[in-house]
């Protein structure tokens, strides 16, 4: 169905969606390469949200050589009225013959209704060419469309024996200054970072992306997300006051305690606690799923991380291994006292280990 020319020229557009990491949210990642006679005439990415999508770029470079041609696009073509008019339609306009989609927009707004408006205007339409690699820069993007909550990744970093801080909390620095690093990248491509009181309580943490010299990457901050049941959080935390946005979630109703961190840039929200007195993370992410928030990134203590991990609620975990040993006192990675029984494991399937300077990183997932 597909030729080799086909997936040569997808997967430029995959390049180019790529180059969105950082920028386009909550709208996703999208590329496109416009190609006529075998050569291309046109190429784009969205950039920015409520600048123009992938197609118009790539249109407005083309100009009117995109007639006839292919486009080859990393998601169905949008065919709703948003913050900019159709792609479906302008890619109709220009003339253009066939359009290519890595997958179907699982926005149920466009749905395959992109790629009918096309097929009825007689452009020749094909979807599912790379769309494991598409989905795969739009996972947030995908989990919030189909079930309402966003993608959860959870960072932590330990020693060879699995610890995470000294038994005394001291936790600076477990890993070197690489995998530091890429761990603000892993930031700077979520739409929140979220932590829970205790760590900050222990740490008094910024929350914040630094990458600085990189002039590739922008320096946005994501919405820091606080997970505070009673609204124990001191008004003096180093976070309140930092560039970005600060949200604090709480089931507490001390409207005294939360006037003293309202400011700009924080916001209190309360939300339902459970029977356990504690705030339903389900509801946390549904509630964040709501607010258009596609990737949340947890850098979090064992408790958090491990009640996480308890409800299956954790999508992806990407854990720094470094190259030395903290003892048998030092503290774990998850808090899960109700695994007793080999029979009870949590299983995991490893999809990726490198090397990041001189540690190790593991990407997992919870296996089904």
């Amino acid at each position: 169905m597909f030729t080799a020319d086909d997936h040569l020229y997808m997967a430029r557009a995959l390049r180019l969606a790529a180059r969105g990491l950082y920028t386009t949210d909550p709208n996703p990642r999208v590329g496109c390469v416009l190609v006529r006679d075998g050569q291309v005439v046109g190429e784009g990415w969205h950039e920015r949200a409520g600048d123009a999508h992938a197609e118009i770029n790539a249109l407005r470079q083309s100009g009117e050589r995109a007639a006839g041609a292919t486009a080859y696009v990393t998601l169905e073509p949008c065919c709703h009225h948003g913050r900019t008019p159709p792609c479906s339609q302008a890619l109709i306009a220009a003339g253009v013959s066939r359009v290519v989609a890595a997958m179907p927009d699982p926005n149920p707004q466009v749905a395959g209704n992109g790629l009918a408006e096309l097929q009825a205007a007689g452009v020749t339409t094909d979807a599912g060419l790379l769309a494991t690699e598409a989905q795969a820069l739009n996972p947030g993007f995908v989990m919030r469309m189909r079930h309402g909550r966003p993608w959860v990744r959870c960072k932590l970093a330990m020693s060879l024996d699995g610890r995470t801080a000294m038994q005394n909390g001291e936790s600076r620095w477990i890993t070197a200054e690489a995998a530091r690093c890429d761990v603000h990248h892993l930031r700077a491509r979520s739409s929140a970072i979220m932590t829970g009181i205790g760590t900050v309580l222990a740490d008094d943490p910024s929350l914040t992306v630094r990458l600085d010299g990189e002039a590739d990457v922008p320096l946005l901050h994501p919405l820091r997300v606080i997970l505070d049941s009673r609204l124990r959080i001191p008004p003096t935390a180093k976070l309140l006051d930092l560039p970005g946005e600060t949200l604090i979630l709480t089931g507490s109703t001390d409207v005294g305690r939360e006037a003293l961190l309202v400011r700009p840039g924080v916001s209190v929200d309360t939300l339902p606690l459970n029977a356990s007195g504690q705030l339903d993370l389900q509801g946390v992410l549904h509630y964040l799923g709501g607010a258009g928030i596609n990737e949340v990134h947890v850098e979090a203590g064992a408790v958090l991380c491990g009640a996480l991990l308890a409800d299956r609620l954790v999508d992806e975990l990407v854990i720094y291994m470094a190259p030395h040993l903290m003892g048998d006192a030092a503290r774990g990675l998850f808090a899960l006292p109700g695994l007793q029984h080999m029979t009870q494991r949590i299983a995991l399937s490893i999809n990726d280990v490198r090397a990041v300077g001189k540690d190790l990183r593991i990407t997992a997932r919870l296996a089904d």
